[in-house]
């Protein structure tokens, strides 16, 4: 192979870094377009979203409505909507992926890794055996075999199964 084409990134690459005052994740959820925002499931205190710039095919996000740094500044309602939300995240992508296993978790503040520390968020990541090669260890590359829309389409549909 000569080339490896991954267009999107340019988009993420030249995209103007959003001031301090944007609110990213509590902006999505008022647009009213899942489709457009990749919203794939709005339960009562938290919402699934699809990463956009995913590590995985299917990568998805779980996110409070209301803007937080910390599992404790949540509130008992909004914990256990948090957690019952990463667990249909996970029951969803085990139904429509059938991947071999699953990365869960939460980077709290941007020492340890959050793009977005005022919004806490936990990664629910599907894995498989070997999905690990030389792209991203080398070229800092991942490989992503279907779109972003198709895989918004294919979640969606199994989603609404789960129901």
């Amino acid at each position: 192979m000569d080339h490896l084409h991954a267009y999107w990134r340019m988009e993420y690459v030249t995209q103007e870094k959003p001031p301090e005052a944007r609110h990213p994740f509590v902006d999505l959820p008022k647009v009213g377009d899942d489709k457009a925002t990749l919203i794939v499931s709005r339960e009562r205190h938290s919402f699934i979203l699809m990463n956009r710039y995913p590590y995985n095919p299917g990568h998805l996000l779980i996110l409070p409505y209301r803007e937080v740094p910390d599992l404790e500044d949540l509130t008992e309602e909004e914990r256990s909507c948090f957690l019952s939300a990463t667990i249909k995240a996970k029951r969803l992508l085990q139904e429509a992926l059938k991947p071999a296993g699953f990365n869960i978790g939460l980077n709290l503040g941007s020492a340890a890794g959050a793009g977005v520390p005022k919004h806490l968020h936990m990664h629910v990541v599907p894995r498989w055996t070997g999905d690990t090669n030389f792209m991203p260890v080398l070229g800092s590359t991942r490989v992503l075999s279907q779109s972003l829309e198709a895989m918004w389409e294919h979640l969606n549909s199994q989603c609404e199964k789960l129901d």
